[in-house]
């Protein structure tokens, strides 16, 4: 199993900038995670494009 990558998001509620592990064997990822500052609940996406490129997006889940 590869390693994790570490990623920053900025919290689309707080605006508070946190780490993320993210697995890399899945090229295209979605999910949920709460921000670990307000709680809030952010949707992650997280995309490894041909060239295992990271881009990480959070938006508010009810946004």
């Amino acid at each position: 199993m590869p390693a994790l990558e570490s990623a920053t998001i900025q919290c689309p509620y707080c605006w508070e900038t946190q780490e993320l592990s993210v697995d890399p064997s899945a090229e295209d990822q979605e999910y949920v995670e709460d921000c670990q500052v307000c709680c809030q609940p952010m949707l992650v996406h997280v995309v490894f494009d041909d060239d295992r490129n990271l881009t990480v997006t959070a938006v508010a889940e009810n946004g």
